[in-house]
């Protein structure tokens, strides 16, 4: 069965984590969801820094949590907030390739 995140998550967002750091939110809309791509292992660093076309390793962590129903991804920013060249001071366009995930499941 093929599941599109954006189907099955209330929140997708991305913000600042200090100037050197970007984190990503996931948030399910139900339980059932949550704990289905949990289980799976499917939303993990190799798929983040696939996504980001980054090495693995400034993938910093990915984190089930589960008060908030969530996923938490962080990563190094490419460039640092405010540096020359830097297209997002705040981080929050960063989400977009989120958006476009779908899950075998």
């Amino acid at each position: 069965m093929k599941i599109k995140l954006i189907d099955i998550a209330e929140v997708i967002r991305s913000k600042n984590a200090g100037p050197y750091e970007l984190t990503f939110d996931i948030i399910f809309k139900e339980w059932e969801m949550f704990n289905m791509i949990c289980k799976a292992g499917v939303i993990n660093k190799e798929l983040i820094a696939g996504l980001y076309k980054i090495n693995v390793e400034d993938v910093i962590n990915v984190i089930e949590f589960k008060p908030a129903k969530a996923i938490k991804s962080t990563i190094k920013r490419p460039f640092s907030s405010g540096k020359l060249g830097e297209t997002d001071v705040y981080g929050a366009q960063q989400h977009a390739p989120l958006l476009g995930l779908e899950f075998d499941l």
